[in-house]
């Protein structure tokens, strides 16, 4: 397969492709009598993997050890080097996937609460002395509660 229709499917420019092999983010590319890049299966699993690593927030620096790591494999056992660096992103993603969910939580309440905490507000009856401490506030169990738990 040519770059450009691996370009198309993996929805990357031609550019960027030429960049990860370049630096090392993917392995070489196996070219034609011509010169031109003949993309494989293998190649095309790296281009998959580097593109959604990339998307999970891992570095091109770390995406490039990876790559260069998995080239080295008959030479040296580097299984466990490349999980940690799977694993730290995992990791990574977890942490922000549960400050994600927390915020998500505050916007749902704030959602929920928006018209009742306005007509207070406009009435005069929710005032800066008397309005809840949403730092205080335990999120997790706001869903099917209508009061705030306070933590």
């Amino acid at each position: 397969m040519n770059s450009k229709q691996v370009a198309e499917i993996f929805h990357l420019s031609i550019d960027t492709l030429r960049y990860y092999e370049r630096v090392g983010a993917i392995p070489p590319i196996e070219r034609d009598e011509n010169g031109y890049r003949n993309y494989q299966t293998g190649d095309m699993n790296w281009i998959f993997l580097a593109r959604n690593l990339r998307a999970a927030g891992l570095s091109m620096e770390a995406l490039i050890e990876f790559s260069k790591l998995a080239q080295l494999g008959a030479v040296q056992d580097v299984s466990a080097a490349q999980k940690a660096i799977l694993n730290d992103q995992l990791e990574k993603i977890n942490e922000k996937m549960e400050e994600l969910s927390k915020v998500r939580r505050i916007l749902e309440y704030k959602i929920d609460t928006y018209d009742d905490h306005l007509a207070k507000a406009l009435s005069g009856e929710l005032t800066g002395e008397n309005a809840e401490k949403m730092w205080e506030i335990d999120y997790y169990h706001l869903k099917n509660e209508q009061q705030p738990v306070i933590i």
